[in-house]
C-alpha cells in the first residue's frame, strides 16, 4: 500500500467535534464518503492508460508524445521527461498500492507524479458526475459525490516541496505558506550572488528539504535510487502518532490528535471554498435579477 501523510484505509474518519459543528460534520460526512484505496488505484491506472493510447496514438512522434507529457504530467515532467520512464514508475506506483503486506513510501519525484494523475482523473472523474452521473457508480469512490483535489491534497501529501516555484491554489494554503518562505530565502540568497543550485543547498537545512525534492528542484533526471519505492512492513504503526491524543499543552486541544487537528483545518479551508462558492453564486442571482428589470 502507498503510504501518504496519513491513512488512506481508514473507511470512517471522526471527528471528536463534529456532533457540535455542522459545518464539520457536514465535511466529515464527505471524508466518509471517499475510498481514497480505490480513488488512488483509478488516478494511477487511468493516468497510465492514457498515456500509453497516446505513445501508440503518437508513436514515432516524440514531439507529440512530448507534448502530451507537459500537458498532462505539468509538474512532473520537468524532472521525468521520459514516456517510457513514466511508465515505469506508475506501474511501480500500481503494484506498490495493490500490495497488502507493505507501507511503500514515495519521493518528491513519485509525489509529483501522483499529484499530476489525482489532478487529471479527479477533474475527469468530476465531470463524470456532473455530465454522466449514472456511469460514476462503476468507480465505487464517493458515492456520486465531486471530490475536491485541494482538500485531498492537503490531508494526504506531506508537503508541496517539489511544487515551490509555481503557484499554488488558496484552499493549499498550508503549503503555499511554506513554499513561499522557501521561495524568498532561495530569491535572497540569489540575490547574494549564489547560483540557483547553491542557493537550494543553502535554504536545504533550514527547512527541512529532503535530498529528492532538492534534486526535483534542479530538474535533475531521476536517479536509479531516487525511482525506488521504500517499504516498510503493514505491521508497523507509522501513523500511530497521528492518533495519539495531545494533553492540552500550547497549540492543542485537550484530547484533540494531530488527525483531528488536520480534519478541522480541513474542514475550515473547505467552508471557506463553500462560501465563496455561495458568495459568487449569490452575486450572479442578484445580477441576474437586476438585468431582468
Amino acid at each position: 500500500m502507498l503510504a501518504f501523510a496519513k491513512d488512506i484505509t481508514i473507511k470512517e474518519p471522526n471527528h471528536p467535534e463534529e456532533a457540535k459543528n455542522s459545518e464539520l460534520k457536514e465535511y466529515m460526512n464527505y471524508q466518509r464518503a471517499l475510498d481514497h484505496e480505490r480513488l488512488i488505484y483509478h488516478a494511477l491506472d487511468y493516468s497510465k492508460i492514457e498515456l500509453q493510447n497516446s505513445m501508440t496514438k503518437f508513436q514515432g512522434k516524440k514531439e507529440k508524445i512530448d507534448d502530451y507529457l507537459k500537458n498532462n504530467f505539468s509538474i512532473s515532467y520537468l524532472s521525468i521527461k521520459s514516456a517510457d520512464t513514466v511508465i515505469f514508475m506508475l506501474r511501480k506506483l500500481i503494484n506498490g498500492h495493490n500490495s497488502s503486506n507493505n507501507w511503500y513510501r514515495m519521493n518528491a519525484y513519485y509525489y509529483a507524479l501522483v499529484y499530476d494523475c489525482m489532478k487529471s482523473f479527479i477533474s475527469f472523474y468530476n465531470t463524470i458526475i456532473q455530465k454522466n452521473p449514472e456511469k460514476v457508480d462503476e468507480f465505487k469512490i464517493s458515492n456520486g459525490i465531486e471530490i475536491d483535489f485541494d482538500d485531498w491534497v492537503h490531508l494526504f501529501f506531506p508537503d508541496l516541496d517539489f511544487h515551490v516555484g509555481k503557484n499554488l491554489e488558496g484552499s493549499q494554503y498550508p503549503f503555499a505558506k511554506r513554499n513561499k518562505a522557501i521561495e524568498e530565502n532561495i530569491a535572497k540568497e540569489v540575490k547574494a550572488g549564489k547560483p540557483f543550485e547553491e542557493a537550494l543547498q543553502s535554504v536545504k537545512e533550514k527547512h527541512d528539504i529532503e535530498d529528492a525534492s532538492i534534486d526535483f528542484l534542479k530538474n535533475k533526471e531521476i536517479s536509479k535510487d531516487n525511482i525506488e519505492l521504500f517499504y516498510t512492513s503493514a505491521e508497523n504503526p507509522i501513523y500511530e502518532y497521528l492518533t495519539e491524543r495531545e494533553d492540552g499543552s500550547w497549540g492543542a486541544v485537550e484530547g484533540e490528535s494531530l488527525l483531528d487537528q488536520a480534519y478541522y483545518l480541513g474542514s475550515t479551508l473547505k467552508v471557506w471554498v463553500w462560501r465563496k462558492k455561495e458568495d459568487a453564486i449569490s452575486s450572479m442571482e442578484d445580477l441576474s435579477k437586476m438585468l431582468k428589470k
